[in-house]
């Protein structure tokens, strides 16, 4: 197991690194560049001084060597467009703006999408069984900026029952509402959809039918028997969902104005801060890769004859 883990450990830093070359070469083409005379006006001996001191004048092997460089070691560098703020500092201000959202989100959506989908299963085509189907296919196909903006314009608008101020959840616990439930709409349908068919999928196994010949009732039969079985697909449901949880919802933020990480990475993306653009997808990745490094060893806690090379 121990060599597993090294093993995919080693590929997530090779894939970090072809992550990192291609982010930087496609930023590096990029025409404009984060100090365009368009937006910034200067001198050409002032321009030049500008790209020298951020090495942008060299190749851009040169100039991505310098910044892997540093970056092994935890040096992100400075921000352009933060005035040489180190990026370090920078995540330190937005990723906790983005970690509440992040929670908060999770904190309803996941329990009651496992719970809607226990339910529903075990009552399967009832009057629930179809409402929740309905639910589902609304929240998987309704576009989130669209919802978003029909939400704001009824209990915000036209009802006033929640406050159009910006993110604000500890002051104005009415600000979060709209933003936490579009965040957590998505993994909520993803989780009611993916724990109604593994359960019904596994009610229809054999050691089921077996419990049930013994005079176990439907309760009983789920809680001992199939959740245990129900557990390896929603973790797999789960892996995605919560790096998007810890780095934030760049559509969410920039909609509501919430000043998280996802947010800062488009405004930074638009001024072309190379740094702050390439620390946040190496931190994506990183997340992504740890994160099903981690599902992956949970799966031979839960089930043991997924061990490699074992039974």
């Amino acid at each position: 197991m121990l060599r597993y883990i090294a093993a995919r450990i080693i590929g997530l830093a090779g894939v970090t690194l072809v992550v990192s070359f291609i982010a930087f070469y496609m930023l590096y083409r990029l025409p404009g560049g984060p100090f365009s005379q368009t937006r910034q006006p200067l001198s050409p001996a002032g321009m030049a001084a500008i790209r020298a001191k951020y090495k942008l004048d060299q190749p851009f092997p040169v100039v991505w060597a310098a910044w892997l460089g540093h970056a092994v070691t935890g040096d992100f560098g400075t921000s352009y467009r933060a005035e040489n703020v180190p990026i370090t500092r920078l995540f330190v201000e937005h990723w906790g703006v983005s970690l509440q959202l992040g929670v908060l989100g999770l904190l309803w959506s996941v329990p009651l999408g496992v719970l809607c989908g226990l339910l529903a299963a075990s009552h399967r085509d009832g009057m629930f069984d179809v409402l929740v189907r309905v639910v589902t296919m609304l929240a998987s196909s309704v576009p989130p900026l669209a919802l978003g903006l029909i939400l704001l314009f009824v209990f915000s608008v036209k009802l006033r029952w929640i406050a159009g101020s910006l993110w604000n959840p500890i002051g104005d616990p009415s600000s979060a509402l709209i933003p936490v439930f579009i965040f957590g709409l998505g993994p909520f349908a993803a989780l009611l959809r993916y724990t109604r068919n593994a359960l019904l999928d596994a009610l229809k196994s054999d050691y089921v039918r077996t419990a049930r010949a013994k005079g176990l009732a439907q309760h009983l039969v789920i809680r001992r028997h199939v959740l245990r079985n129900v557990l390896i697909p929603l973790i797999t449901v789960m892996a995605p969902i919560l790096p998007g949880a810890l780095t934030g919802s760049a559509l969410v933020e920039t909609m509501f104005g919430i000043n998280g990480i996802g947010g800062y990475f488009v405004d930074s993306l638009r001024s072309r801060d190379y740094p702050m653009v390439l620390a946040t997808t190496v931190l994506v990745v990183v997340l992504w890769g740890l994160t099903f490094l981690i599902t992956d060893v949970a799966y031979v806690y839960i089930d043991p004859r997924v061990r490699p090379g074992g039974r």
